[in-house]
């Protein structure tokens, strides 16, 4: 008798005739739980969360600045580039150079930071199982800063990519990070509303970004980041090996 009011139950629940949300059903010996918090997709940002890339990008825009007479120290870098979303070749506007001149110098930046990609790429510890578990269990894309050119030669050689459905890259968005708009861009192409997603960063701009668009965020701080300022993370975790467990809590 149990058995037949739980599958009829069942039925109703799948059927979308019948909908609990956030509460337990208790039939005789069986409990019912339905979760109104599950996590349907995950956002991952890119540099610094999938790949090993902050300080070679923070180190190919040094030794470009210097050509400019500008020295770019590492708390500069976190400030303008890491928390504002700013670029760091303001620093050679204010110098006095012209838009022509700093457009070259960033192109020469991207030639050099590029070759170094090549060569010196690696994989973040725990990103491949992380990917692999979550496999199945929630729906994935990347939403990075980076141009499109330099997330290609990045992964080139990962076998990374085939885990997501699609890449939002530099070129797919006007406003860049802490802006919400990558975020927002990305939820409309899944269709699915921010309460259903989470965002993991490395960042304090990738986190405004993510907060700002209504999304929990997960933050992965690295070398470069584990000093700043994570106020408003749902989780601060040490590596992506600890993102299946806690997607499970969420």
């Amino acid at each position: 008798m149990y058995g037949l009011i739980l599958t009829a139950f069942l039925l109703l629940a799948f059927s979308g005739r019948y909908l609990i949300v956030g509460r337990v059903l208790q039939i005789a010996q069986f409990t019912i739980v339905h979760r109104d918090n599950m996590v349907d997709a995950i956002l991952w940002d890119n540099d610094g969360v999938l790949v090993d890339t902050e300080g070679l990008f923070f180190q190919s825009t040094r030794e470009t600045l210097a050509k400019a007479g500008v020295e770019l120290t590492l708390e500069q870098f976190l400030d303008l580039s890491m928390r504002q979303g700013r670029s760091t070749f303001d620093l050679v506007a204010k110098c006095g150079w012209n838009a022509d001149r700093i457009a070259a110098l960033k192109r020469e930046r991207d030639v050099a930071y590029a070759d170094v990609l090549r060569n010196h790429t690696r994989i973040m510890a725990g990103v491949p199982e992380a990917l692999g578990a979550l496999q199945g269990r929630a729906r994935m894309a990347v939403v990075t800063s980076s141009q499109r050119e330099h997330f290609d030669v990045m992964h080139a050689a990962t076998r990374l990519t085939g885990f997501f459905e699609f890449v939002l890259a530099r070129e797919d968005f006007n406003r860049t990070k802490p802006h919400p708009e990558p975020y927002l861009l990305a939820l409309r192409r899944l269709g699915l509303v921010p309460e259903r997603c989470i965002a993991i960063e490395d960042s304090e701009r990738g986190l405004a970004a993510a907060t700002a668009a209504g999304l929990r965020c997960l933050v992965i701080p690295n070398e470069i980041t584990r000093g700043c300022n994570f106020k408003g993370a749902t989780a601060v975790l040490q590596s992506a090996a600890q993102v299946p467990a806690t997607v499970e809590t969420l």
